[in-house]
């Protein structure tokens, strides 16, 4: 059971990693500084196949829409995707990806607004950073040092995602270690290491909290582990690079009220110092992070 003790006892066992501070940067002429509150990014799924019906839209115009709204709500950033990462959505190819996400894309990034592409497939990232994309939200391991140099190249920001598989589709059941941060800092120091000699300037790194192990399945264990990490986001701060959370919803526990799930996250996430929050229900964990910001 999480305890204020348990809670403590973290603390006291990682003291040295408490006071951890993460690089601050500029996006486009937008500041993120973590300091105060944690930033938020909104989602929107360009596929019929994700699982929250409300981030879904079907078209172009829809799309462009909740965009504006997410904004309007308090979104810093907004996160498109154009395939699920459910193990039995459909695949879309790179091709029929940039064809829907461009449309969207480049009136959002005429009116200013930072937009974010989730994808693991490399065509499909540098076209949308070439459409004048603000952050590539990598959900593929091993890239090509020569997409990290698109990055830089485009004054963009990455999210590298941990993934135990080649990319988001292609993963098995979850290897958990018993001190998986550790695992965690290690996979991140490689990939921070060489997107920043490729000349990235803004990174966030991102547990992959939200992906379908097979073997997670099982809302007990899928919950402990995502709530644990949540809780030791502080020691991944120890990396000087701020941390990105994709917030889960645990349906089988909170059923017709699944969209509160993410604002019960939120509070796990921010108590473990997250810097980036991505969630499908921006006021909602909006209201927390100001909560916990004036509770500070």
């Amino acid at each position: 059971m999480l305890s204020i003790e348990s809670i403590a006892q973290l603390a006291r066992e990682h003291a040295s990693d408490l006071p951890a501070k993460v690089a601050e940067f500029e996006i486009r002429g937008h500041s993120f500084c973590s300091m105060h509150r944690p930033h938020l990014m909104g989602v929107i799924n360009l596929s019929p196949d994700s699982w929250y019906r409300e981030s879904v839209v079907t078209s172009t115009e829809a799309a462009i829409f909740r965009a504006r709204r997410l904004h309007a709500e308090g979104a810093h950033l907004i996160d498109l995707g154009a395939e699920s990462s459910l193990h039995h959505a459909a695949r879309v190819d790179p091709a029929r990806q940039i064809a829907t996400l461009l449309p969207i894309l480049e009136p959002l990034v005429r009116e200013g607004a930072l937009i974010s592409i989730e994808t693991y497939q490399p065509e499909v990232a540098r076209r949308c950073l070439e459409a004048g994309a603000a952050v590539l939200n990598l959900t593929g391991t091993r890239p090509a040092d020569d997409l990290y140099r698109a990055v830089a190249q485009h004054r963009a920001g990455i999210i590298l995602c941990y993934v135990q598989g080649e990319n988001v589709r292609s993963v098995g059941d979850f290897i958990h270690s018993p001190d998986h941060a550790s695992a965690l800092l290690d996979y991140f120091r490689r990939e921070i290491d060489r997107a920043v000699h490729a000349g990235v300037h803004a990174i966030w790194i991102d547990p992959g909290l939200g992906f379908y192990y097979k073997n997670l399945q099982d809302s007990t264990a899928r919950i402990r582990y995502q709530a644990e990490t949540f809780l030791h986001t502080f020691r991944l701060r120890t990396l000087g690079w701020p941390v990105c959370h994709a917030l889960p919803h645990a349906f089988e526990l909170f059923q017709d009220e699944v969209r509160s799930a993410e604002s019960l996250f939120a509070v796990l996430a921010i108590l473990g110092k997250t810097d980036l929050l991505r969630t499908h229900e921006i006021p909602k964990v909006r209201a927390v992070a100001r909560t916990l910001g004036i509770l500070a």
